[in-house]
């Protein structure tokens, strides 16, 4: 039984042998990180310098950097293809920091050459709300005619509290504004959303996720908090979530999530060379398979409590 609408599900739906209408088919879509170079108004001084409090490398820990966009697209695919075959299709996801943060001129020469590959069917691009403009929502909605892009918001709480504690330092108006624009261009819209914020709870968990369906965000990615090494959340002996926890609120969300909205992750990677806690989270695959079993014995399934 379907629990959940997964990322996977839906890049099926879209992607898969759309030209030809073949069904069934093996063909999977797969991700390839990209680190374009990219920084941040949180970083470089124009907002704040340091970033989020949880913040390491803009969550592009798995992205390559110090290379061409080509070449770290040639080195993923061969590193797939060595699993999936010469058939599997991607997506590329500019990851690393915020990456919409440039010149309109500089932005559409990054997204163009992620374009070019033949073998890529979208891009997906994190970034900050408050680096959408107008002019950037324009651009996207443009591209967006060529092939499909997905903008990834980080917005994390909408507790504004919450928010100046992780020096955030952007508004949930912005968040609303920026969400406004790039679906005004047809861009679909993925809302971050961490869980297990400096003691927010599963019903502040809640309210984030109303104010992100209330907006009409498309989808959405459900984060576990980690204390990563060398970032100020280190520093400030924050208690992180149980595994029972993190399902229990994980599963409440879950419930409370439009059946339309695709749910994108349930849970996130951190890396291990600089994991802190909780050091259960570094188990992905006992993770995944402990979720799924929690999921089936407690009924989860999305949309059974949502009220609109």
């Amino acid at each position: 039984m379907k629990r959940y609408y997964s990322a996977n599900d839906y890049f099926k739906k879209v992607f898969v042998n759309k030209e030809n209408g073949v069904k069934n088919n093996p063909q999977k879509i797969y991700k390839i990180a990209i680190n374009a170079g990219f920084t941040c108004p949180n970083r470089d001084g124009t907002k704040a310098y340091g970033g989020c409090i949880f913040c390491k490398n803009g969550s592009g820990d798995f992205a390559k950097s110090g290379t061409d966009i080509k070449t770290q697209i040639k080195e993923a695919k061969a590193l797939i293809n060595k699993k999936a075959g010469q058939n599997a299709k991607y997506i590329c996801y500019l990851q690393a920091f915020s990456n919409t943060y440039s010149s309109i001129e500089h932005l559409e020469k990054i997204y163009r050459e992620c374009l070019s590959d033949e073998e890529t069917v979208a891009i997906s691009i994190a970034t900050r709300p408050d680096c959408i403009s107008r002019e950037t929502a324009n651009l996207l909605g443009a591209l967006n005619k060529e092939k499909p892009i997905f903008v990834e918001l980080g917005l994390q709480t909408s507790n504004e509290e919450t928010a100046k504690i992780i020096n955030r330092n952007f508004t949930n108006e912005e968040y609303v504004s920026a969400v406004k624009l790039l679906k005004e261009n047809g861009i679909n819209v993925i809302t971050h959303i961490i869980i297990g914020l400096l003691n927010e709870t599963a019903e502040d968990n809640l309210k984030t996720l109303k104010f992100v369906t209330d907006n009409k965000s498309d989808g959405v990615k459900f984060q576990l908090l980690h204390i990563l090494k060398g970032t100020p959340l280190e520093k400030m002996q924050q208690k992180t979530l149980s595994k029972e926890e993190y399902f229990y609120i994980l599963g409440v969300l879950i419930n409370h999530t439009p059946k339309n909205t695709v749910i994108h992750r349930l849970t996130g990677d951190g890396n291990k060379k600089y994991l802190l806690a909780p050091l259960w989270s570094a188990n992905k695959k006992d993770v995944l398979n402990s979720l799924n079993i929690y999921l089936e014995q407690n009924n989860i399934i999305q949309g059974k409590d949502y009220v609109e």
